[in-house]
Protein backbone atom coordinates (compact mmCIF):
# COMPACT_ATOMS: atom_id res chain seq x y z
CA UNK A 1 0.00 0.00 0.00
CA UNK A 2 1.60 3.87 -1.00
CA UNK A 3 2.27 6.20 1.52
CA UNK A 4 -0.59 8.10 -0.15
CA UNK A 5 -3.09 5.67 0.14
CA UNK A 6 -2.00 4.97 3.80
CA UNK A 7 -2.18 8.44 5.09
CA UNK A 8 -5.70 8.48 3.59
CA UNK A 9 -7.01 5.81 4.91
CA UNK A 10 -5.77 6.98 8.27
CA UNK A 11 -8.05 10.20 7.99
CA UNK A 12 -10.71 8.07 7.37
CA UNK A 13 -9.83 6.47 10.71
CA UNK A 14 -9.64 10.00 12.46
CA UNK A 15 -13.25 11.03 10.28
CA UNK A 16 -14.89 8.09 11.68
CA UNK A 17 -13.42 8.37 15.21
CA UNK A 18 -15.08 11.57 15.50
CA UNK A 19 -18.12 10.96 14.03
CA UNK A 20 -18.89 8.70 16.20
CA UNK A 21 -17.49 10.40 19.67
CA UNK A 22 -19.69 13.12 18.23
CA UNK A 23 -22.86 10.80 18.32
CA UNK A 24 -21.88 9.79 21.58
CA UNK A 25 -21.91 13.67 22.95
CA UNK A 26 -25.13 13.89 21.26
CA UNK A 27 -26.90 10.60 23.14
CA UNK A 28 -25.62 11.95 26.31
CA UNK A 29 -26.59 14.93 26.02
CA UNK A 30 -30.26 13.15 25.46
CA UNK A 31 -30.47 11.16 28.19
CA UNK A 32 -29.50 14.06 30.62
CA UNK A 33 -32.96 14.71 31.42
CA UNK A 34 -33.76 11.08 32.87
CA UNK A 35 -30.82 9.30 34.06
CA UNK A 36 -28.02 9.96 36.67
CA UNK A 37 -24.82 10.84 34.65
CA UNK A 38 -23.28 7.76 36.98
CA UNK A 39 -25.94 5.18 35.78
CA UNK A 40 -25.61 6.02 31.98
CA UNK A 41 -21.33 5.87 32.37
CA UNK A 42 -21.71 2.68 34.67
CA UNK A 43 -23.51 0.79 31.54
CA UNK A 44 -21.11 3.01 28.95
CA UNK A 45 -17.83 1.35 31.19
CA UNK A 46 -19.42 -1.85 31.59
CA UNK A 47 -20.07 -2.62 27.74
CA UNK A 48 -17.01 -1.33 26.82
CA UNK A 49 -14.94 -3.58 29.44
CA UNK A 50 -16.60 -6.27 27.92
CA UNK A 51 -15.74 -5.11 24.57
CA UNK A 52 -11.76 -4.86 25.54
CA UNK A 53 -11.63 -8.01 26.82
CA UNK A 54 -13.38 -9.81 24.22
CA UNK A 55 -12.24 -8.12 20.96
CA UNK A 56 -10.03 -5.67 21.41
CA UNK A 57 -7.40 -6.61 24.05
CA UNK A 58 -6.80 -10.04 22.55
CA UNK A 59 -6.26 -8.55 18.98
CA UNK A 60 -3.54 -5.96 20.25
CA UNK A 61 -1.19 -8.08 21.90
CA UNK A 62 -3.75 -10.00 24.46
CA UNK A 63 -3.35 -10.04 28.03
CA UNK A 64 -0.13 -9.94 28.89
CA UNK A 65 0.71 -6.77 27.99
CA UNK A 66 -2.07 -5.44 30.76
CA UNK A 67 0.84 -6.14 33.59
CA UNK A 68 2.85 -2.95 34.84
CA UNK A 69 4.82 -1.76 37.36
CA UNK A 70 3.27 1.92 37.11
CA UNK A 71 -0.04 1.08 38.20
CA UNK A 72 -0.57 3.86 40.45
CA UNK A 73 0.46 6.49 37.32
CA UNK A 74 -1.98 4.34 35.03
CA UNK A 75 -4.60 4.92 37.74
CA UNK A 76 -3.88 8.56 38.05
CA UNK A 77 -3.73 9.14 34.06
CA UNK A 78 -7.37 7.56 34.35
CA UNK A 79 -9.21 9.44 36.91
CA UNK A 80 -7.65 12.14 34.79
CA UNK A 81 -10.10 11.39 31.66
CA UNK A 82 -12.52 10.50 34.44
CA UNK A 83 -12.82 13.86 35.91
CA UNK A 84 -12.76 15.64 31.88
CA UNK A 85 -15.69 13.27 31.12
CA UNK A 86 -17.41 14.11 34.83
CA UNK A 87 -17.10 18.07 33.96
CA UNK A 88 -17.62 17.68 30.09
CA UNK A 89 -20.71 15.97 30.68
CA UNK A 90 -22.18 18.43 33.43
CA UNK A 91 -22.30 20.98 30.94
CA UNK A 92 -23.95 18.88 28.03
CA UNK A 93 -26.97 18.81 30.75
CA UNK A 94 -27.23 23.25 30.79
CA UNK A 95 -25.61 24.63 27.64
CA UNK A 96 -25.39 23.67 23.87
CA UNK A 97 -23.42 21.38 22.68
CA UNK A 98 -21.76 23.08 20.18
CA UNK A 99 -20.33 25.62 22.97
CA UNK A 100 -19.44 22.86 25.17
CA UNK A 101 -17.26 21.45 22.51
CA UNK A 102 -16.09 24.74 21.31
CA UNK A 103 -14.72 25.83 25.32
CA UNK A 104 -13.31 21.93 25.44
CA UNK A 105 -10.87 22.61 22.76
CA UNK A 106 -8.68 24.46 24.66
CA UNK A 107 -7.64 21.31 25.58
CA UNK A 108 -4.84 21.27 22.80
CA UNK A 109 -3.82 24.76 24.41
CA UNK A 110 -3.58 23.18 27.98
CA UNK A 111 -1.80 20.36 26.46
CA UNK A 112 1.28 22.81 25.16
CA UNK A 113 1.28 24.61 28.48
CA UNK A 114 1.70 21.10 30.55
CA UNK A 115 4.71 20.27 28.46
CA UNK A 116 6.28 23.34 28.74
CA UNK A 117 5.82 22.82 32.25
CA UNK A 118 5.89 19.41 33.18
CA UNK A 119 8.02 17.52 30.43
CA UNK A 120 9.99 20.95 29.65
CA UNK A 121 9.05 21.22 25.71
CA UNK A 122 9.97 24.26 23.93
CA UNK A 123 7.06 26.15 22.67
CA UNK A 124 8.01 29.41 20.43
CA UNK A 125 6.66 32.31 20.03
CA UNK A 126 4.12 32.02 17.28
CA UNK A 127 2.59 29.08 19.20
CA UNK A 128 2.52 31.31 22.14
CA UNK A 129 0.22 33.81 20.36
CA UNK A 130 -2.29 30.86 18.91
CA UNK A 131 -2.75 30.00 22.55
CA UNK A 132 -3.73 33.64 23.67
CA UNK A 133 -5.99 33.90 20.33
CA UNK A 134 -7.82 30.67 21.55
CA UNK A 135 -8.23 31.68 24.98
CA UNK A 136 -9.88 34.86 23.76
CA UNK A 137 -12.48 32.64 21.81
CA UNK A 138 -13.33 31.11 25.34
CA UNK A 139 -14.14 34.36 26.95
CA UNK A 140 -16.42 35.10 23.47
CA UNK A 141 -18.31 32.32 24.51
CA UNK A 142 -18.21 32.20 28.49
CA UNK A 143 -18.98 36.45 28.22
CA UNK A 144 -17.66 36.79 31.68
CA UNK A 145 -19.33 40.00 33.32
CA UNK A 146 -21.47 39.98 30.98
CA UNK A 147 -25.94 39.16 31.80
CA UNK A 148 -25.44 36.18 29.31
CA UNK A 149 -22.31 34.31 31.51
CA UNK A 150 -23.40 31.72 33.83
CA UNK A 151 -20.50 29.56 35.62
CA UNK A 152 -21.77 25.98 34.27
CA UNK A 153 -19.31 28.06 31.22
CA UNK A 154 -16.01 26.87 32.98
CA UNK A 155 -17.08 23.24 33.59
CA UNK A 156 -16.05 22.38 29.91
CA UNK A 157 -12.39 24.22 30.73
CA UNK A 158 -12.37 21.81 34.23
CA UNK A 159 -12.76 19.31 31.91
CA UNK A 160 -10.37 20.48 29.26
CA UNK A 161 -7.81 20.58 31.94
CA UNK A 162 -8.39 17.02 33.04
CA UNK A 163 -7.71 15.74 29.39
CA UNK A 164 -4.85 18.15 28.66
CA UNK A 165 -3.18 15.91 32.24
CA UNK A 166 -4.53 12.58 30.66
CA UNK A 167 -2.86 13.26 27.50
CA UNK A 168 0.92 14.46 29.42
CA UNK A 169 0.17 10.94 30.87
CA UNK A 170 -0.06 9.45 27.60
CA UNK A 171 3.04 10.54 26.61
CA UNK A 172 5.01 9.76 29.66
CA UNK A 173 3.63 6.58 29.77
CA UNK A 174 3.99 6.13 26.35
CA UNK A 175 7.81 5.65 26.36
CA UNK A 176 7.63 2.84 28.11
CA UNK A 177 4.01 1.09 28.46
CA UNK A 178 1.83 -1.46 25.78
CA UNK A 179 -0.60 0.63 23.98
CA UNK A 180 -2.66 -2.36 25.46
CA UNK A 181 -2.33 -1.37 28.87
CA UNK A 182 -2.46 2.00 28.16
CA UNK A 183 -5.78 1.07 26.45
CA UNK A 184 -7.35 -0.92 29.51
CA UNK A 185 -7.26 1.18 32.93
CA UNK A 186 -9.75 3.88 31.74
CA UNK A 187 -12.22 2.09 31.18
CA UNK A 188 -11.75 0.16 34.10
CA UNK A 189 -11.17 3.22 36.28
CA UNK A 190 -14.45 4.50 35.06
CA UNK A 191 -16.80 1.42 35.88
CA UNK A 192 -15.18 1.64 39.54
CA UNK A 193 -15.96 5.69 40.07
CA UNK A 194 -19.16 5.09 38.11
CA UNK A 195 -20.25 2.28 40.95
CA UNK A 196 -18.39 4.12 43.69
CA UNK A 197 -20.58 7.09 42.96
CA UNK A 198 -24.03 5.06 42.41
CA UNK A 199 -23.31 3.46 45.73
CA UNK A 200 -23.04 7.09 47.75
CA UNK A 201 -25.66 9.16 45.28
CA UNK A 202 -27.63 6.79 43.42
CA UNK A 203 -30.75 6.68 46.32
CA UNK A 204 -31.09 10.33 45.37
CA UNK A 205 -31.30 11.51 49.15
CA UNK A 206 -28.80 14.76 47.80
CA UNK A 207 -30.33 15.17 44.02
CA UNK A 208 -30.35 18.26 42.88
CA UNK A 209 -33.07 18.65 40.66
CA UNK A 210 -32.62 19.57 37.05
CA UNK A 211 -29.11 20.72 35.48
CA UNK A 212 -25.33 19.90 35.93
CA UNK A 213 -25.64 18.95 39.50
CA UNK A 214 -28.81 17.34 39.07
CA UNK A 215 -27.40 15.31 36.46
CA UNK A 216 -24.84 13.58 38.88
CA UNK A 217 -27.13 13.73 41.90
CA UNK A 218 -30.29 11.56 40.22
CA UNK A 219 -31.08 8.57 41.87
CA UNK A 220 -30.87 5.07 39.92
CA UNK A 221 -33.74 4.61 37.94
CA UNK A 222 -34.40 1.35 36.27
CA UNK A 223 -33.91 2.47 32.21
CA UNK A 224 -36.66 1.82 29.61
CA UNK A 225 -35.72 -0.87 27.29
CA UNK A 226 -34.99 1.56 24.17
CA UNK A 227 -32.90 3.62 26.61
CA UNK A 228 -31.06 1.05 27.59
CA UNK A 229 -29.78 -0.31 24.34
CA UNK A 230 -28.87 3.56 24.07
CA UNK A 231 -26.56 3.37 27.17
CA UNK A 232 -24.82 0.44 25.41
CA UNK A 233 -24.58 1.64 21.91
CA UNK A 234 -22.66 4.55 24.08
CA UNK A 235 -20.29 1.83 25.40
CA UNK A 236 -19.82 0.15 22.05
CA UNK A 237 -19.29 3.87 19.89
CA UNK A 238 -16.59 5.11 22.63
CA UNK A 239 -14.85 1.65 22.65
CA UNK A 240 -14.65 1.83 18.67
CA UNK A 241 -14.49 5.47 18.45
CA UNK A 242 -10.98 4.97 20.51
CA UNK A 243 -9.78 2.55 18.41
CA UNK A 244 -10.16 4.09 15.40
CA UNK A 245 -8.47 7.43 16.50
CA UNK A 246 -5.27 5.30 17.66
CA UNK A 247 -5.52 3.52 14.21
CA UNK A 248 -5.46 6.94 13.11
CA UNK A 249 -2.87 8.20 14.24
CA UNK A 250 -1.13 4.62 13.76
CA UNK A 251 -0.84 5.27 10.03
CA UNK A 252 -0.96 8.61 9.03
CA UNK A 253 1.26 11.74 10.64
CA UNK A 254 -0.32 13.65 13.64
CA UNK A 255 -0.55 16.81 11.15
CA UNK A 256 -2.79 15.15 9.16
CA UNK A 257 -5.39 13.15 11.45
CA UNK A 258 -5.53 16.66 14.40
CA UNK A 259 -7.73 18.43 12.12
CA UNK A 260 -10.40 16.05 11.49
CA UNK A 261 -10.64 16.40 15.20
CA UNK A 262 -11.83 19.54 14.72
CA UNK A 263 -15.03 18.54 12.76
CA UNK A 264 -15.94 17.40 16.10
CA UNK A 265 -17.24 21.37 15.82
CA UNK A 266 -19.04 20.98 12.73
CA UNK A 267 -20.81 18.25 14.47
CA UNK A 268 -21.73 19.11 17.71
CA UNK A 269 -23.34 22.42 15.22
CA UNK A 270 -25.14 20.12 13.39
CA UNK A 271 -26.33 17.71 16.02
CA UNK A 272 -27.65 20.51 18.14
CA UNK A 273 -29.57 22.64 15.77
CA UNK A 274 -31.12 19.04 14.56
CA UNK A 275 -31.89 17.22 17.61
CA UNK A 276 -31.81 19.81 20.31
CA UNK A 277 -33.10 23.21 18.54
CA UNK A 278 -29.65 25.33 19.62
CA UNK A 279 -27.86 27.40 17.28
CA UNK A 280 -25.00 29.83 19.43
CA UNK A 281 -25.61 33.09 18.91
CA UNK A 282 -23.12 35.53 16.35
CA UNK A 283 -20.08 35.83 19.81
CA UNK A 284 -20.23 32.56 20.48
CA UNK A 285 -19.52 31.66 16.96
CA UNK A 286 -16.80 34.01 17.07
CA UNK A 287 -15.21 32.37 19.58
CA UNK A 288 -15.64 29.25 18.33
CA UNK A 289 -13.92 30.54 15.32
CA UNK A 290 -10.97 31.62 16.90
CA UNK A 291 -10.41 28.55 18.69
CA UNK A 292 -10.89 26.88 15.64
CA UNK A 293 -8.50 28.77 13.61
CA UNK A 294 -6.09 29.04 16.83
CA UNK A 295 -5.54 25.42 16.97
CA UNK A 296 -5.40 24.47 13.37
CA UNK A 297 -2.78 26.86 13.63
CA UNK A 298 -0.97 24.78 16.14
CA UNK A 299 -1.01 21.41 14.60
CA UNK A 300 0.47 23.24 11.50
CA UNK A 301 3.20 24.38 13.26
CA UNK A 302 4.05 21.11 15.12
CA UNK A 303 3.78 19.88 11.91
CA UNK A 304 6.79 22.21 10.40
CA UNK A 305 8.48 21.83 13.66
CA UNK A 306 8.47 18.32 13.38
CA UNK A 307 9.73 18.30 9.76
CA UNK A 308 12.38 20.44 10.91
CA UNK A 309 13.90 18.41 13.58
CA UNK A 310 14.00 15.20 11.25
CA UNK A 311 15.57 16.78 8.12
CA UNK A 312 19.04 16.92 6.82
CA UNK A 313 20.23 20.34 7.03
CA UNK A 314 20.36 21.43 3.68
CA UNK A 315 16.94 19.92 2.61
CA UNK A 316 14.55 21.89 1.82
CA UNK A 317 11.78 22.62 3.94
Amino acid sequence: MSAKHTYLIGAAWALFATLLFSINDSLIKFLAGDYALHQVVFVRSFVGVCLLCLIVIPLRGGFADIKTDKLGQHIFRSLCVVWANLFFYMALAEMKLAEVVGIFFVAPFLITIFSVVFLKEHVGPQRWAAIGIGFVGVLLIVKPGSEAFRPVAFLPIMAAMGYATFHIMTRKLGRSETIVSLTFYPPLTFLAVSILIGLSLGHGTFDQGDGALGFVTRAWVWPEFQDLLIMAAIGVGVTFGGAAISQAYKMSEAALVAPFEYLALVYAAFFGWMYFDEWPDDVAWMGIGLILVSGLFMVWREAVNANTRVAPPNAPR
